[in-house]
């Protein structure tokens, strides 16, 4: 695997890229970084060009201050941004999980002439999760972290004991049960202590206001949440063949999601994991792979 750093909508990514052939690019989401795909990209380089960018915010691209520099129209310009560097004018595949999936959603509406392909894994269709938030009791209640992660003290929390938090809820299950190694560890918790990079990737959060309705106490200080989340519903058709691999066991994220996504999906796969998690890319890679590669062919 080989490191580079491309300069795109006036910001530096560091991306990790294998192999050549068709593009095939990963987004990862929150609290994680290139890292994740590790196993994606060394099986799909054997016959394509894999691109694991660290998104903007995260370990070592830069992280803007300003937090309109994290809404949802300047990420997806980096993912545009990014594609034509590598793309030679091609189609190309887009891989995405968590707050890379709800780019990837977006971009696949707003360029589905970019697509080949869209996979998602475990990223909800933001009109969707959008109704959830608003009028349903088990996602608000899934999505109370949200509000954390948007409060002034979230980098406080979160790096407290050595990213005790963030270990806890990432890491610690996938350490117990062997999916990830002690070396794993030291790779996120290298990332986690970049200087900035805890703030750039709550700032995902923050300055496009995801998250449930807010007790007033809590609003107060962190604002309200959108009522639209990404898009404008009319905008929400995505019109690209779209493979969907869900962890049925996901605690943030409820399988209420996948409710109703073909009729905003017309060419739409899904793929159910229901011993997987939100992690599912980490616990069961082979089978995350496998259904990638089917699609794919």
């Amino acid at each position: 695997m080989n490191e580079t750093y491309v300069r795109v909508n006036g910001i530096r990514l560091h991306c990790v890229t294998a192999g050549s052939g068709p593009l095939m690019l990963f987004l990862h989401g929150f609290p994680e970084f290139w890292y994740e795909w590790k196993e994606q990209l060394r099986e799909f380089s054997k016959d394509h060009l894999v691109v694991a960018p660290d998104c903007r915010g995260y370990n070592l691209s830069d992280k803007p201050l300003s937090l309109d520099a994290y809404r949802v129209p300047a990420l997806l310009e980096d993912i545009r941004g990014l594609a034509d560097h590598f793309r030679e004018g091609k189609k190309f595949t887009l891989v995405a999980h968590d707050w890379g999936g709800a780019l990837a959603w977006a971009f696949a509406m707003v360029h589905p002439e970019y697509l080949e392909k869209l996979i998602i894994i475990n990223a909800p269709h933001p009109v969707i999760f959008q109704k959830l938030l608003a009028g349903d009791l088990e996602q608000q209640q899934a999505s109370q972290y949200m509000l954390l992660l948007r409060s002034p003290s979230a980098e406080m929390q979160l790096s407290a004991g050595n990213y005790a938090f963030l270990v806890q809820i990432v890491l610690s299950e996938l350490l117990r049960c062997g999916k990830l190694t002690e070396a794993d560890k030291e790779e996120y918790l290298k990332a986690w202590s970049q200087p900035g990079a805890l703030t750039g990737g709550l700032n995902y959060y923050r300055a496009n206001e995801v998250g449930p309705p807010a007790p007033p106490e809590v609003e107060k200080e962190i604002g309200g949440s959108a009522e639209k989340f990404l898009l404008d519903p009319g905008l929400a058709i995505v019109r690209v063949p779209t493979l969907v691999i869900w962890g049925e066991k996901d605690i943030a994220l409820t399988v209420k999601n996948l409710d109703g996504l073909e009729k905003l999906v017309p060419q739409l796969t899904v793929k159910r994991v229901p011993d997987g998690s939100h992690w599912v890319i980490h616990e069961r890679p082979a089978e995350v792979n496998a259904y990638i590669r089917a699609f794919l062919s």
